[in-house]
């Protein structure tokens, strides 16, 4: 037995290094530097560097949005699990409990309700991190949910998608849900309500040829990839090369596709005044008469007389 390595050695290490935990730094995707953890929590997974946006958790995006943080967490209907018995390189129902075991919600989308700038709010906001944001049918079942408390309560509802689209596990049930959403969307229009959408990185597939592109508002935040098929099929099948930025949340502004493209920080600012302005049932002044106004109609009268 080795006294040196065995117990020197492990007592001087243990005197002059401290265990640093793995997660302790965060690497920025877009510049490659490492961030302080607390530091990017603290700035809403903003780089502090370059502005590069990250993704954030669905829990955390609402902390954000609703006044002191405080929202109440809709039940959504239950839905079965694995309606076609799936199975690719792994059975559908061990990608589902990976899926469970990794994140605290147990499926891709949330629904709340809460107050934002002391107004009634329903948001349902997808989660990335439980299998890719992908669409099926509980997120079906979670839209509907949302669009139905929203007209109940007479509140806005805020769609936030970030998604790689439908659910292939679930085939032919899964690209049901692009007409169930549409479905949803025009309850909450036809209720003469505000849909509005927060389209963050990324919303792709099937779920941006559905409910994604129908907000009355469409806000995006910036750098966010938004499209419906990748850039490299696209470019195969039209046989062009595509532009430089093409599928960003920036080229989408410039050529029509959305409204605003706004920073993350200043999100819940923008979104009131939004909900007020399509909210708002009169005008918040009282209207008064042109100066002058009666003289003219005189007027016209005496110079129709005068003709006749």
């Amino acid at each position: 037995m080795n006294w040196i390595s065995n117990y020197v050695r492990p007592k001087i290490r243990a005197l002059v290094q401290k265990d640093t935990p793995d997660d302790l730094w965060v690497k920025s995707p877009a510049t490659g530097q490492m961030i302080f953890k607390k530091e990017l929590e603290k700035n809403l997974w903003v780089c502090p560097y370059s502005g590069h946006h990250m993704r954030i958790s669905a829990r955390k995006r609402l902390e954000t949005l609703f006044d002191d943080g405080d929202y109440t967490l809709v039940e959504l209907p239950k839905t079965l699990t694995d309606p076609l018995k799936f199975k690719d390189l792994k059975r559908y129902t061990d990608r589902i409990k990976d899926a469970n075991a990794k994140n605290e919600d147990k499926e891709a989308i949330l629904v709340a309700r809460g107050t934002m700038g002391g107004m009634q709010t329903v948001v349902a906001v997808f989660n990335f991190s439980y299998m890719g944001g992908s669409m099926g049918t509980a997120v079906g079942e979670g839209l509907l949910t949302a669009a139905k408390l929203a007209v109940l309560q007479e509140a806005p509802l805020l769609v936030i998608p970030a998604s790689g689209g439908a659910r292939m596990q679930e085939g032919i049930l899964s690209l049901m849900q692009m007409p169930r959403s549409i479905i949803a969307v025009d309850m909450v229009k036809d209720a003469g309500l505000p849909y509005v959408v927060l389209l963050t990185d990324p919303t792709t597939g099937g779920v941006s040829a559905s409910f994604a592109m129908l907000g009355d508002i469409a806000i995006a935040e910036p750098q966010a990839n938004i499209g419906f098929a990748g850039k490299r099929v696209i470019e195969e099948t039209i046989r062009e090369k595509l532009p430089e930025g093409f599928q960003t949340a920036e080229y989408l502004l410039e050529h029509g596709m959305v409204d605003m493209v706004v920073h993350r920080h200043d999100l819940r600012e923008t979104l009131i005044r939004v909900f007020n302005l399509l909210t708002q049932k009169g005008p918040s002044a009282e209207i008064l008469p042109l100066k002058g106004a009666e003289e003219a109609k005189e007027e016209a009268a005496e110079k129709n007389d005068s003709a006749e």
